[in-house]
């Protein structure tokens, strides 16, 4: 049975006999190899051909899936839209706020669009970074985002920064009279077929949009085969069918990385082809290669850096050099 036809089902499929089987067992021994990587899913044609927990919990078991929870969190954005709770990715953020918004909020917050957010060209100083600290322990975590003074066009350059993620997931509830936890079991948990935890919520109450989520790496995998499969899932329609390429355009680039960045989702080129991954601290990544039909579940420890450690790069790695050619052969 295949993941596209029944909700939150993945079957699992026996190693064919021949190369790609041994061409698939060595890119598992190479990940083996990595000390800080917990978990590996790897699936093709909505069939799971690996699973394995080399250190750390069960595949069932949820963990903090770190800044993966922005993927989420635009994935939810793509409900709403699809069920009217909001208009499109255009829509000024400031009216959806309301009194939120501070009253000596700078003029140019009024052009701050949802798609904004989403690919964290807002233009507003980041909260991430070395700034991370002092806005998590803020009273307000939505005046402290909002009150940060534009450092570039709204729309220009793009400065990933969590409190992006977390005004998105507090539009959301005010547009929608529902918590974002309410809504991710309700548009996400059920159609998926996945547990979704209660997670960190800020000083007044709303859910940490960005970080901290709770997510097991058998629920990650169903997320990016959602969208691989152009948001339908088990035959139900989740989103418009058009917002996977919208996510996957690309808007902005990495100052770190290079790599491109569209709603959510990170686009990186690997052995000739097309890549998109969601990636968390520490590596916690969802890696989806529609060209092959692929999607892969990566969780490791959260406790270190993975992108000025180079872990991250290691994975990116191993994901071209070793999975995707094992795929393409299968």
């Amino acid at each position: 049975m295949k993941l596209g036809l029944t909700a939150g089902a993945v079957a699992v499929a026996g190693r064919s006999a021949g190369a790609e089987s041994v061409s698939l067992d060595r890119a598992v021994g190479a990940a083996r190899d990595y000390e800080r990587l917990h978990g590996l899913i790897v699936a093709q044609e909505g069939r799971v051909l690996v699973e394995e927990v080399f250190r750390g919990p069960a595949l069932d078991q949820p963990v903090n899936v770190k800044s993966v929870a922005k993927t989420v969190i635009a994935a939810l954005v793509g409900v709403a839209i699809h069920e009217g709770v909001l208009k499109g990715a255009d829509q000024p953020v400031v009216p959806l706020l309301g009194d939120l918004v501070p009253e000596n909020a700078d003029p140019q917050l009024q052009e701050v669009t949802v798609g904004n957010l989403l690919s964290m060209q807002a233009g507003l100083e980041r909260t991430s970074g070395q700034n991370y600290g002092a806005w998590v322990t803020s009273p307000n975590w939505v005046r402290h985002a909002l009150s940060r003074p534009f450092v570039a066009e709204p729309g220009g350059e793009m400065r990933y920064s969590t409190g992006n993620s977390h005004l998105l997931s507090v539009l959301l509830t005010r547009a929608s009279g529902r918590s974002t936890l309410e809504l991710a079991r309700d548009w996400l948990g059920a159609p998926l077929g996945i547990e979704i935890p209660a997670w960190q919520q800020d000083p007044q109450g709303y859910y940490f949009g960005g970080n901290n989520m709770a997510l097991s790496p058998r629920a990650l995998l169903p997320l990016g085969e959602l969208y691989r499969l152009d948001g339908t899932i088990g035959g139900a329609r989740v989103f418009a069918g058009d917002w996977p390429e919208i996510s996957w355009r690309p808007r902005g680039r990495s100052r770190w990385t290079g790599d491109r960045y569209g709603y959510g989702w990170f686009i990186r080129s690997m052995a000739g082809r097309q890549v998109y991954y969601g990636w968390g601290y520490g590596g916690q990544m969802i890696y989806v290669c529609p060209e092959l039909a692929a999607t892969l579940v990566m969780t490791s420890d959260t406790s270190r850096a993975s992108g000025a450690s180079g872990y991250v790069q290691r994975l990116h790695d191993l994901v071209e050099r070793a999975f995707l050619p094992a795929l393409e052969g299968a």
